[in-house]
């Protein structure tokens, strides 16, 4: 039995299955908000402009709030962020869940729920992906976030969506408020995770400006990092305009016809792939090398994009989805535990939001220009014109190679063990203190940029 367990945990520690599990239930209550969200604004206007801009609502606090998520994750302890956070969620949504079953539900609520909640997201996730190193050596990472992503995806799109469409069902305030139990839930397994988790920092207080310019300047001081976070920043301003209308064109009367059950179920398709890719990320990083996979992702996205434009048949598209996220979880993390292991602690709370910024910066940008030529177009050219875009992404790969990868990884450990003598040496004349830069070193910049 011992044996199994061993297997099944992968080696990793038991505060980082309580982290697990905590993801487990903030992504039940994600999965389940949006799709009920997007259900109940078709029941209150059918203008896709207007059903894009619960989208935009709720990825514009990327765009405005990223960095200052980075620096406080940078400054506060990131396990007490984490949830301080769920137990925002959790009041929020059950006030949503309120005002649904008093028929109180409007689209200026929505949009203030929706934004809410984004900012709320801009915290939390920068300190989750931030927190990851400080519980898992560095040589497990991509287990660990595989087994992470296994479980955020299997709860975010695989039982989250056809959950919450049975409940929206049922009634849709139901959704909410159950997804506000999720949302505690969540808190109270992180509260079980011991220790501090303050990054340690380095020099005299700094202002906050001053911390958000650092990471910014690590980031497109970067050459591999800058170029995959416009690769994916693009990516994601594609897949949002394509899914801030998709509702209009699944949910009947659109051409495929589903009802809120059938449309929560298709939305699993994505779910399926990616959890089973998640158990296997670290395979085909062996068979295919970690950067035709990170190709082979952008490529297949295109098609899971374009799906819908090509047919109606609702099992094919499901199939061609199945496939993107099989592949597409390849990217997440690959990409994840590249910045977890060469960005220093003090400073990957804010390259991670200054990475996000682009990365998922770009939604409110894409749901808008969808809503936009959905609106002048109409819904099936947005498909098409978005899913070509996203196609040009593989020329990515001309930069984006193995070795690039793995001169960056090289970099980092030189660096890491530069500060580690520097740290331990007295300081004397000729020999700057810990946390000061050496001579001809800018602040703030690490030797492997």
């Amino acid at each position: 039995m011992s044996g199994l367990i061993a297997r099944v945990g992968g080696g990793l520690p038991p505060s980082y299955w309580k982290l697990w599990l905590a993801s487990a239930g903030s992504n039940l209550a994600d999965g389940m908000f949006w799709i009920a969200l997007p259900l109940l604004a078709v029941r209150l206007t059918d203008s896709p402009g207007l059903i894009a801009g619960v989208l935009v609502a709720s990825r514009l606090p990327w765009l405005l709030f990223a960095l200052v998520a980075g620096a406080l994750a940078d400054r506060l302890d990131r396990r007490r962020t984490m949830i301080l956070v769920d137990l925002f969620r959790a009041g929020l949504l059950g006030g949503l869940a309120a005002a649904t079953f008093a028929d109180l539900a409007s689209l200026p609520l929505l949009y203030v729920v929706a934004f809410a909640l984004g900012v709320a997201e801009t915290l939390f996730d920068t300190s989750a992906q931030s927190i990851m190193p400080n519980l898992v050596e560095p040589d497990r990472l991509s287990r660990a976030n595989g087994r992470l992503y296994a479980v955020e995806l299997t709860m975010n799109q695989f039982v989250g969506p056809p959950v919450g469409g049975f409940l929206a069902a049922a009634g849709i305030g139901l959704a909410f408020g159950t997804g506000a139990a999720a949302y505690l839930l969540a808190a109270v397994s992180l509260l079980t995770i011991a220790g501090s988790f303050r990054p340690v920092r380095e020099g005299p207080p700094t202002r906050m400006h001053h911390e958000i310019a650092e990471g910014l300047r690590y980031l497109f001081g970067h050459p591999l990092l800058r170029v995959l976070a416009l690769m994916v920043g693009i990516s994601n301003l594609a897949s949002s305009a394509v899914f801030s209308i998709f509702v209009l064109y699944a949910v009947a009367p659109g051409p495929l016809g589903l009802d809120e059950v059938g449309f929560g179920l298709l939305t699993t398709a994505l779910a399926v792939g990616s959890l089973i890719g998640s158990f296997l990320v670290e395979r085909f990083e062996r068979l295919l090398g970690r950067a035709n996979l990170l190709a082979i992702a952008m490529g297949v996205n295109a098609l899971v994009l374009m799906a819908p434009a090509l047919t109606t048949f609702v099992p094919a598209i499901a199939a061609a989805w199945v496939v993107g996220g099989l592949v597409g979880i390849g990217w997440n993390v690959v990409t994840v535990s590249l910045r977890q292991r060469i960005v220093p602690d003090r400073l990957l709370g804010r390259v991670n939001a200054s990475y996000r910024l682009l990365a998922w910066g770009t939604m409110p940008v894409g749901a808008a220009l969808g809503g936009i030529a959905g609106e002048v177009f109409g819904v099936r050219a947005v498909f098409l014109i978005f899913g070509g875009l996203s196609a040009l992404l593989v020329l990515g790969r001309l930069v984006v190679t193995d070795n690039a990868i793995a001169d960056a990884e090289h970099a980092a450990e030189l660096a890491s063990e530069r500060a580690a003598e520097r740290a331990a040496a007295p300081p004397d004349a000729g020999e700057p203190a810990a946390g000061e830069p050496a001579a001809g070193e800018p602040a703030g910049q690490s030797i492997g940029q």
